[in-house]
């Protein structure tokens, strides 16, 4: 199967520790670029930050940003689509957790006004390594939200995610990327496989999509491609659910997988 679409995590995937893409990485992908293929990037950062990123991969165009709540076209600067949760919901997930599970801290990524994401104060304490703007908490829920950032530092990020889903069932959806007892939160629906199935559409491909991933953020487009790969240093979650585990993203695991169907020297497919 030659891919019609080729959709990749950032952030353990295509990057290595050093948030860098290797010179061999950075040619596969260039190679699928020049054979016409869509390249997309999907992650749960935001579109904010997630420019930088494409920059260091060579590609431009749309990308899947915050889980799939934001599909933002990075040559024009602009979203596409955006799903947020609104003020009412946001309210309802920060009151349902601090009453069941008491610890808990937040921050809200938005897209209304100026994007940026803001925390308020026990976050911020608890996640020092996040970049974040303080805010007070009726400010940080005052406004739509593409992602709501849920901090305990008692629970794993698994135990968490469970907690929160055990707690409001498909009315959002919960996941996360990190160890540490965080977890994100988005508007019911919404994942990177529906993010992806959406542009997609748009791009009017029906079928032949390859994906790699290595978090359980990534289960459900990996879920959705035609062919899921797992890095070697992904979540057993995610191993367990694809097609094909490569080399971690350290050695160049895109794109062995990619020089399968995009060899290097050619800019066409196989």
């Amino acid at each position: 199967m030659t891919p019609r679409l080729v959709a990749t995590d950032a952030d353990g995937t295509l990057l290595d520790h050093a948030n860098l893409v290797s010179a061999r990485t950075f040619a596969a992908v260039a190679r699928v670029v020049a054979a016409g293929v869509p390249f997309v990037l999907v992650s749960g950062r935001p579109a904010r930050t997630l420019g930088k990123i494409a920059g260091r991969a060579g590609v431009a165009g749309p990308a899947v940003c915050s889980n799939g709540a934001v599909v933002y076209d990075m040559r024009s600067g602009r979203p596409v689509r955006v799903v947020a949760l609104a003020p009412h919901e946001l309210r309802r997930v920060v009151a349902a957790c601090d009453a069941e599970l008491p610890g808990c801290s937040y921050a809200v990524e938005s897209m209304d006004g100026r994007p940026a994401l803001r925390a308020e104060a026990a976050f911020r304490a608890a996640r020092p390594a996040v970049k974040s703007e303080a805010a007070d908490r009726p400010e940080m829920l005052g406004r739509p939200g593409v992602k709501l950032a849920v901090s305990h530092p008692g629970m794993s990020s698994p135990a968490l995610a469970a907690a929160v889903t055990t707690l409001l069932g498909d009315t959002v959806s919960v996941t996360y990327s990190q160890a540490g007892g965080l977890i994100e939160v988005s508007a019911r629906g919404v994942d990177k496989g529906t993010g992806l199935a959406w542009l997609a559409g748009r791009l009017g491909v029906a079928a032949g999509a390859v994906a790699f991933g290595d978090m359980p953020n990534d289960i459900p487009m990996l879920r959705w491609a035609e062919h899921g790969v797992a890095v070697a240093n992904a979540h057993p979650d995610v191993i367990a659910v694809a097609a094909e585990v490569t080399a971690a993203n350290t050695d160049d695991g895109v794109a062995l997988v990619l020089e399968r169907w995009f060899r290097p020297g050619t800019g066409q497919p196989r």
